[in-house]
Formats: structure tokens, sequence, C-alpha cells
């Protein structure tokens, strides 16, 4: 039977058990495992954290477990160790083969990239194949310097993540996501007498001010959050290339 653990044991919390000497051997550890991990991701071709793909991402994972265990958990052999990154490395380089030679396998493994925002409206059908919300993507354009939709000719949202946005020549009235909607939401129109246009709050549709007065809801988005005035840009926010 294991003796009982004595609560905030300073010598068990920061020394543990382990003769001194132990020390020198996580130092040893440490050494052969890094150098070893950073030769095999040499071999693969290191990313930046931005360019990281789905794959990438679950390589991270995996060794991060890999190499921490073996690094000071006594128990655990480093060739052992090694095996395993040797495997997860040789794996990822597998599939990222498989990646760049059939287009199948890319969808597959990396999805696809999507359309999310077209003609200055965002496409919420889309976004609810990534499990993004409307407001996810208007922070990812905030992040890009967009301060209205109606600047946007189309974005997409890319394999990895990352979102490319393609501005028009000149920007249209659309509708404005700064502030930020959950810092000061647009003000909903309550009178439509002598609009020109309006949009939805949601996700940024145009209507008629006629009928946006018999809609409650958007045929786009499906959303009852209400209409407002669809404006143009600052100046300075539309010459921003």
């Amino acid at each position: 039977m294991d003796d009982p653990i004595t609560a905030f044991d300073l010598q068990r919390m920061f020394l543990g058990d382990h003769p001194a000497l132990f020390y020198a051997e996580i130092l040893f550890r440490t050494v052969v495992i890094y150098a070893y991990t950073l030769t095999l991701i040499r071999w693969i071709g290191g990313r930046s954290v931005a360019q990281l793909s789905m794959v990438d991402l679950l390589l991270v994972i995996a060794l991060g477990s890999a190499v921490g265990d073996a690094t000071f958990y006594p128990e655990v052999p480093l060739f052992h160790a090694m095996l395993v990154i040797t495997l997860i490395v040789g794996l990822n380089k597998l599939l990222d083969t498989l990646i760049e030679r059939y287009n199948v396998a890319k969808r597959i493994i990396d999805g696809r990239t999507i359309p999310v925002v077209v003609d200055s409206r965002i496409l919420c059908d889309a976004l609810a194949q990534r499990d993004l919300s409307p407001l996810e993507i208007k922070s990812m354009l905030r992040v890009q310097g967009i301060s209205n939709l109606g600047q946007i000719e189309v974005a997409y949202l890319e394999a990895g993540g990352g979102l490319s946005v393609f501005r028009r020549a000149q920007a249209i009235p659309g509708l404005p996501i700064v502030p930020p909607m959950e810092v000061e939401p647009p003000s909903p129109l309550a009178d439509f007498a002598g609009r020109e246009g309006v949009c939805c709050m949601n996700c940024g549709a145009q209507r008629g001010v006629d009928r946006a007065q018999q809609d409650l809801a958007c045929a786009d988005c499906h959303r009852e959050q209400g209409w407002t005035l669809a404006s143009c840009p600052r100046p300075a926010d539309a010459d921003q290339r």
C-alpha cells in the first residue's frame, strides 16, 4: 500500500523523491529529445504559427505529449519516446504528401476554401459549415481594417482558418461593423420614411424600404435582429488598401 501523501510537503512539491543526480538526467533527456525532435521537424519543413494546417496543429499537440513525458519521467525510456516521435512525424509527412498529390485527400484532411462574404453580404449558410457566427467573421474583418461590409467584394475563409478579403475599388453603402455590435449595436430603424436603403443588422443583406417594412426576418439569414440604415464607410477607412 502506498504511503499517504502529506499535503503541502515542500520537499515533495519542489524537489520530489528522486536523487540529486536525476536533475542531470533530466538535462540529458531534454537535450536528446529536443535535438532529435528538431531534426525531424527540420526534415518535414517548419511553418509559422499562422500557416499551421489541421495536420500541423495535430502534430504540435501529439509531439507536446511525447516530448514532455520523455524529458522528466524516469520510467519512460528515451528510445520509446524517440520511436513515438518518429512515428508521429512520419505520419505527418505521409499526410502532407497525400494532401499535395490528391485533391480528395486535401478536402478530407484540410477542408476547403469557402466564400463567406459576397457582394457585401455575409453568407450565414456557409458559416454554418465551419461552426462560425457572423459576429466572429465581423471580428476577423475588423482585424484586417474593414469598418463596413460595403467595402468588401468577396471574402474567403481559407482551409487553414485564415480570412482572405478582396475590397471593392469603390466602397458602397453597407452594414457598419465598427464599433462592434457587442460594444455599440447599430440603431434599428423604427421609421422607414424617407430612407433609400436598409440592411440586415446580422448579415448585412440589403433591402428596399418597402420590402424591409414587410419582413420581420431577413430572407437571407432568417434572423429577426432588425434593419438599420445602410451607410458608407468613413473616407479614411474606405481609402485603406
